[in-house]
């Protein structure tokens, strides 16, 4: 089926928004380092917010050319 044109607009629109953070209650970080700095950094990261208290994940990574990795990891803001 052949979108209609409001349609093509729409998803442009959606495109070209500045992507807002979802609204769930995490507080996300990102980082860009080299794998051995990146490795380190997420191990900290979840040491210090572990998972029991803080529901900290690497939620997101990808491998960038020149061995670099990009992640992102996620916790709540706090423990009760």
């Amino acid at each position: 089926m052949a979108d209609r044109p409001r349609d093509l607009a729409d998803r442009l629109a959606d495109r070209a928004a500045p992507r807002r953070p979802p609204a769930d209650g995490f507080v996300r970080q990102t980082w860009t380092l080299p794998r051995d700095q990146a490795r380190d950094q997420a191990r900290a990261f979840l040491t210090s917010y572990p998972k029991a208290a803080y529901m900290s994940a690497v939620e997101s990574w990808r491998e960038l050319p020149g061995d670099r990795i990009e992640f992102t990891v996620r916790r709540l803001p706090s423990a009760d």
